[in-house]
């Protein structure tokens, strides 16, 4: 029997075993055993049955063999052969296919490429009544010739054009519109299509606007906004079809859907910023009239965002290759009557329209350097002149804000900051500075003091005078950062911060311009007006540093500001006083240094000197009880450690080295303190010290050796559990903790870690004994925990016992809670500060725990559910939605319970983690819709709860 007829009988009821048949038809081809003449051969009887069914099969098999066949095997006669014998038989179904796989062969040439394309010409007339399936094969073939002999296609000139137009005509579903698009493009830019563009632009026409709407889990993914986008590209592709689209595009704009409206402005932007200027040009005015409607009458202000792209994309097509704004350019002629119109509305500048107006000119200026300098040119003068003669101050308020807007787009073209290092044209502002200066600062500085909005509208004018190149000279910059500094340290705002953080940003942006000009002005008048000793009853110092801290975002000015208050804190604790002011200075100096140290500059470390003097006086100062109160407060040793963490990085190895052994002598002789550790008895204000130690740890690299390693780490751990354990105050103890998981993580090599277990679950001394358990054992168990887990060391049994403490009925809650911390991020156990967390760390957490807590939840006493209820939250909490909706079946049942509980806290996480779930997957919660609903109203409707609630 021959291979054809066991594909035939094969292929109804199998189509692998039928396909299988095809591929060894195929090796017997290549291994010289059959001739494709042979293969043509037993095709006869089936290729010329009377059922089309038969003839379909059989050259199905044909083309199934062809696919199967090395690339190299056909000659280019085979080919040659083939591709008539399948272009004979288009219609059979298969050949398509066949014809498919020929085309792809090195050895298919122009010819073939030609034979193919007149054979479906001629023979899918009919294309539009073929089944989807088929007409997508058929547009598949004809994409794969454009894309891979267009040469040969565009050789038939009218006759592709013109048939491929026809063939595709008419087509309706979103996968084939796709292809036919695409075709269609490229036929549009590189064919001539002079005396065949109107016929080409109905052809995707009549498919505006889309309106299609994919269904509900389409597996195709093809959207409105894919199909827009391509038939957007189709009408933008000639500028032969201005004549036909801009006129049907304006029509549509009286649409009374925003939605094709919308459509209908970004397909007249893609038009402009495609047709040639000479087109553009000729239908500017004729656009502009229907634009406007959509800004100056504004309905929805995202179409009139569109109208103001639209205008610009004009402007700029009109401003290529011009270097100067001559009157009788195509961009003149279009700007002239625009400016003109705005121009009229600005003569009242309280009207509706006159703040769209500004908002064309200012859209019309961001389209080149050339457009604003005539927009600057023939506005601006106006508007100063009619400032000049309001007689109110919201009239002026209004002329003012216009006017911002229209100077806005200066700065991209002669900014300071722009980056344009020679602009085409002049500032169009340098002869018109000494007025908009004058009138500016007078607004700033004149007005009454009330009248905030007007002098922030103002302040942000001045700004932009300061911010271009070839404007103002340095000392009048140096003017307006005067009038900055005097309405951030004297001027009363009347509660508002409106004004002075408009100021502060002032000086931010200068300082970043002209550092000198700060230092020189603004320095000196700002560190006036701090005092020498503590203040009493007065805290604009707050105000002063904190504006300090923020315009010393470039180096030379930081560490100028660095100095100055070292220098005025050193002043500051020879007076003795309330610690508020030392700290706020301590404070600005951390910001300051952690701006620096998130650019991982080396150069801090010539600061390290001065805090370990710092720290070394903190020290003593904790052994002496009639010591200042500002270096002894926690606050200050925390502000203190921070420092010297954003330092210690700095350091080189042998620097590193050196501050390992002063942890915790803290840069001391042992006559003047005694380190804290292996003591008995300590004061509270020396415990406090502990804080700086943790810091200090924290900057060091993990390959450094630590003090108390002798003979192992561990010594020091145990002394660190026993402090935690005993400790009453909670920031020292929460320092000790940190430390503990810092020692554990970070410094304990993996032959010791069998000493941290013991810590743990050595028997009886161990934390995790029965009789050793309390609420500080469990906070120092979960610390230990975490810096285990994070480094996946003992995961599992480590996990299993802390698990286990859920079913404890005395400190079950305490440990539920304890879940929380051991994926939480903190600021010492960090991979910024050097700490080793694993990729999987948080994964391998979750999928251990989430099982075990729900078997624990099934199995456990209804008064203690509630703790595997709160466990769970703690480590949803920290875990990302990939990792969560891989155990969603599990999860949903107990995040449900857990809106049932009465801890706020829970119910807002499970909240949370429920929220992601309907996001990611609508489905996994549609069986729970009704409880869910109805538990979440009642979350709403419970005042004590206290739970946000989105419904």
């Amino acid at each position: 029997m021959s291979d054809v007829r066991n594909y035939l009988l094969t292929v109804d009821r199998d189509d692998h075993e039928a396909s299988s048949i095809a591929k060894e038809t195929a090796l017997k081809l290549e291994s010289q055993q059959l001739t494709l003449i042979d293969v043509v051969q037993s095709l006869g009887e089936y290729i010329n049955d009377e059922d089309a069914t038969v003839r379909s099969k059989a050259v199905t098999f044909l083309s199934q063999v062809i696919g199967a066949l090395s690339p190299i095997f056909l000659s280019r006669q085979h080919i040659q052969v083939l591709c008539q014998f399948l272009c004979d038989r288009v219609e059979d179904g298969g050949a398509v296919v066949g014809l498919t796989g020929l085309q792809e062969l090195g050895r298919f040439n122009k010819d073939m490429a030609i034979m193919t394309l007149r054979a479906m010409l001629e023979h899918f007339q009919d294309l539009q009544i073929r089944q989807q399936s088929q007409r997508l094969q058929i547009l598949q073939l004809l994409n794969r010739l454009m894309s891979k002999h267009r040469t040969a296609i565009k050789s038939l000139h009218s006759e592709s054009l013109v048939g491929i137009r026809d063939l595709v005509s008419g087509e309706k579903d979103p996968r084939n519109l796709m292809i036919v698009f695409s075709i269609l493009k490229v036929i549009m830019v590189e064919w001539d299509i002079a005396s065949h563009a109107e016929s080409l632009f109905d052809a995707v026409f009549c498919y505006f606007p889309i309106t299609f709407r994919p269904p509900p889990n389409d597996p195709y993914g093809i959207t409105a906004q894919d199909l827009k986008s391509r038939l957007r590209d189709c009408i933008a592709a000639s500028y032969y079809f201005a004549p036909y689209a801009f006129p049907q595009l304006i029509d549509k704009l009286d649409s009374t859907s925003p939605s094709v409206k919308k459509d209908v402005l970004q397909t007249i932007t893609a038009c402009v910023s495609s047709y040639n200027i000479a087109t553009v040009s000729r239908y500017s005015i004729t656009l502009w009239d229907s634009l406007k409607y959509e800004i100056l009458n504004v309905q929805e202000e995202d179409l009139a965002e569109e109208a103001l792209v639209a205008i610009r994309a004009i402007a700029e097509r009109l401003s290529d290759g011009l270097a100067s704004a001559l009157p009788k350019t195509p961009l003149a002629n279009y700007m002239r009557p625009i400016m003109k119109e705005c121009k009229e509305y600005l003569q009242a500048p309280q009207h509706k329209q006159s703040k769209p107006a500004g908002q064309i000119l200012k859209s019309m200026g961001t389209a080149s350097s050339v457009a604003q300098f005539a927009v600057v040119e023939s506005v601006v003068p106006q508007l100063l002149t009619l400032y000049q003669d309001a007689d109110s101050i919201p009239k002026q308020m209004a002329l003012l804000e216009v006017l911002l807007q229209i100077l806005q787009p200066t700065l991209v073209y002669h900014g300071i900051t722009s980056g344009v290092k020679a602009p085409d044209l002049p500032n169009p502002l340098e002869p018109l500075k000494d007025r908009l200066f004058e009138i500016f600062s007078q607004a700033v500085m004149s007005t009454a003091v009330e009248e905030i909005s007007f002098r922030v509208v103002a302040l942000k004018s001045l700004l932009l005078l300061c911010s271009l190149h070839d404007c103002l000279q340095d000392n009048e910059v140096g003017m307006a950062v005067q009038y900055l500094d005097e309405i951030v340290l004297s001027q009363d705002i009347l509660g508002r911060d409106d004004l002075r953080n408009a100021a502060i940003q002032g000086l931010v942006d200068i300082s970043r311009m002209k550092p000198a000009i700060i230092m020189d002005v603004t320095f000196p008048a700002f560190m006036a007006k701090l005092p020498d000793s503590v203040p009493k009853d007065n805290v604009d110092y707050k105000f002063t540093l904190e504006a300090l801290a923020r315009i010393s975002a470039e180096r030379s000015i930081s560490d100028t500001l660095i100095r100055r208050l070292f220098t005025r804190l050193d002043v500051v604790l020879l007076n003795s006083g309330p610690p508020a002011y030392p700290q706020a200075i301590l404070s600005t100096l951390y910001h300051v240094f952690n701006q620096r140290s998130s650019t991982s500059d080396p150069n801090l470390s010539i600061y390290f000197n001065r805090i370990v003097g710092l720290i070394s006086r903190a020290a003593i100062a904790s052994t002496n009880v009639s010591s200042s109160m500002a270096l002894t407060e926690s606050q200050t040793m925390e502000l203190l450690g921070r420092l010297s963490c954003a330092t210690i990085r700095t350091l080189d190895k042998h620097e590193l080295l050196s501050v390992s052994h002063q942890v915790y002598t803290l840069f001391c002789d042992r006559a003047a303190f005694s380190p804290v550790p292996f003591r008995e008895n300590v004061p509270e204000t020396q415990r406090r010290t502990l804080i700086i130690s943790t810091y200090l740890l924290a900057g060091i690299a993990k390959d450094i050796s630590l003090p108390y390693n002798y003979p192992a780490s561990h010594i020091l751990l145990s002394d660190l559990v026993r402090m935690s354990l005993l400790e009453t105050s909670n920031l020292i103890r929460h320092s000790l903790l940190q430390q503990t998981a810092l020692l554990v993580n970070k410094f304990t090599p993996k032959h010791d870690l069998h000493h941290v277990t013991d810590v743990l679950w050595s028997s009886p001394a161990g934390l995790l004994e029965t009789d050793n358990l309390s609420n500080s054992s469990i906070r120092v168990i979960f610390w230990i925990a975490k810096g285990l887990l994070l480094r996946l060391v003992n995961v599992d049994e480590l996990l299993q016992r802390l698990l286990s403490l859920l079913n404890n009925k005395i400190y079950g809650n305490t440990a539920a809670h304890g879940f929380a911390l051991i994926l939480a991020p903190d600021e010492i156990v960090s991979k910024e500060k050097g700490a080793v967390i694993r990729l999987l760390a948080r994964q391998k957490v979750f999928n251990f725990c989430v099982p075990e807590i729900a078997k624990g939840f099934r199995e456990s006493d209804t008064a203690l559910k509630s703790n595997f209820l709160i466990a769970l939250s703690g480590i949803l909490r920290y875990t990302t939605t990939e990792v969560l909706m891989s155990e969603i079946k599990i999860l949903l049942p107990l995040l449900l319970q857990s809106l049932y509980l009465e801890n706020s806290e829970v119910k807002a996480a499970s909240i949370e983690t429920i929220t992601t779930v309907c996001r990611e997957s609508p489905v996994a919660v549609q069986e729970h819709v009704s409880s869910l609903v109805s538990q979440l109203l009642k979350c709403a409707a419970d005042p004590k709860s206290n739970t946000p609630v989105s419904l």
